[in-house]
């Protein structure tokens, strides 16, 4: 059962509709299979070499989200495909993200223009082609396996157990510049925002609070310079400061399941509906929410959202507090730890 109060709110209502048509987001699972299986079609021998790692390899949780000249990763890289093999590698990108999340994914890539321009000669190559896809064990329609996606400011992995999607984190988003403001290489860079609505819901949600609520949920004066968690593997339950939903009135929880939304709406509409399904089974009242530094547009400010068994980070403070860094996390979950611990208890392997 969703908490009483939030049996009206027009965002779970809808995932309430998605869920119903559980039967159908199967479908998305074995669309996932074959995009990755087409991928691997179109490559050469020594490519697929290249792109593909045995489901058990310590590559599989080897992440970051660091820029490849200061974190090596493997895979096989834009650059190193053909056009059509490149449409292939977008369409296996499109079947992990909703449409919103592919066009973000995609505008961060871009964003790797501006940066090139704006640091012509710095230390880094700024090259929007070095985005990697890997693939772990075989994907098939009923096996179990993973992929990932990943290059600066850009991370992200699935986990298919048994044929199913289960898994989608670590999920990282980041934005640099969060705002551009100069260097556009096309007319709607400029002034783009790619995660306006991971800053926006924030602010509106800690702004709406009571003075007395912002002494529990504003944490400290002092920010973080980037996520807490960083690129750890696994992670534990960071401490749990900040507010409760509880303690929320009915609109703030609102902004809370907006804010939230943020995040889960970047992902395909089968993992979107799983995400919501475990917060429900935790307990939306159960989640904290914590902010750091000032509310002022343009200030250096990080927040973090904390549920039982699942993690948000955000943090914008470099580059002038223009330069954003977000991920979602599970504790037990990341890389399927937990699923496949199941899977594997309950199936001879």
């Amino acid at each position: 059962m969703l908490p009483t109060t939030l049996w009206r709110t027009p965002i779970l209502i809808g995932l309430l509709i998605v869920g119903m048509l559980s039967t159908k987001l199967a479908v998305a699972e074995e669309t996932m299979a074959s995009a990755a299986a087409d991928f691997l079609a179109a490559l050469s021998v020594d490519s697929q070499g290249q792109a593909t790692f045995s489901f058990d390899s310590d590559e599989r949780v080897n992440w970051h989200f660091l820029p490849n000249e200061m974190f090596q990763r493997g895979g096989i890289s834009l650059k190193q495909l053909s056009e059509p093999q490149r449409e292939k590698a977008h369409t296996l990108l499109s079947t992990g993200l909703s449409q919103s999340g592919y066009i973000a994914a995609t505008a961060i890539i871009q964003l790797e223009r501006v940066l090139n321009e704006l640091e012509s000669g710095g230390r880094f190559a700024r090259d929007h082609e070095d985005y990697s896809i890997t693939l772990f064990g075989t994907p098939e329609v009923d096996g179990t396996w993973g992929w990932r996606f990943e290059g600066h400011h850009l991370s992200l992995h699935f986990t298919v157990v048994a044929g199913q999607v289960t898994v989608s984190t670590p999920s990282f988003f980041g934005s640099n510049p969060a705002e551009v403001r100069e260097g556009a290489q096309t007319p709607q860079q400029q002034g783009q925002r790619v995660l306006a609505p991971r800053e926006d819901k924030a602010r509106a949600l800690v702004t709406s609070l009571s003075e007395s609520q912002r002494v529990r949920a504003i944490t400290s004066d002092t920010v973080p310079r980037d996520i807490v968690t960083g690129n750890q593997y696994p992670i534990d339950p960071l401490d749990p400061i900040g507010i409760k939903a509880a303690d929320m009135s009915t609109a703030q929880q609102s902004l809370l399941q907006e804010l939230i939304t943020a995040y889960t709406a970047s992902m395909s509409a089968d993992i979107a509906v799983r995400r919501w399904e475990k917060i429900q089974q935790d307990g939306f009242d159960n989640i904290n929410f914590a902010w750091s530094g000032s509310v002022e547009l343009g200030m250096p400010h990080y927040y973090r959202v904390q549920g039982l068994s699942f993690l948000i980070e955000y943090d914008n403070v470099q580059n002038g507090a223009n330069h954003i860094h977000s991920v979602w996390r599970d504790f037990a979950g990341d890389f399927g730890r937990d699923v496949l611990r199941e899977h594997y208890d309950s199936v001879p392997h």
